[in-house]
């Protein structure tokens, strides 16, 4: 039942053409930039207290590209940090932020 839905969305995008790429684009909203600045600001110091620290290396759509350095690069636990922490507290302080990543 699930793959008839996807492959009718398929469809629904191909006849679609660019007119839906183009409406899609304006309804995104744009990551505020002052506060993702302020947002890492706030959490470098528990990270610099680990020895480790983080590098906004880009902001593709709503999607943040970090790079974890540091005690924190070489870390095991990173993606819980990234995931568990970062992430959620860019969700709950940053308009527009729709995912985190490490690099």
């Amino acid at each position: 039942m699930t793959e008839p839905t996807l492959a009718n969305d398929a469809l629904d995008t191909d006849t679609a053409g660019t007119d839906a790429d183009e409406s899609a684009a304006p309804a995104a909203t744009a990551v505020d930039m002052d506060a993702l600045l302020e947002t890492i600001e706030y959490v470098r110091p528990a990270l610099q207290a680990d020895g480790g620290d983080l590098v906004l290396l880009g902001v593709d759509g709503g999607t943040v590209n970090l790079q974890m350095v540091g005690a924190c690069g070489g870390c095991p636990m990173s993606m819980m940090t990234l995931k568990a922490g970062i992430e959620r507290i860019m969700f709950d302080r940053v308009a527009g932020v729709t995912e985190v990543t490490a690099i």
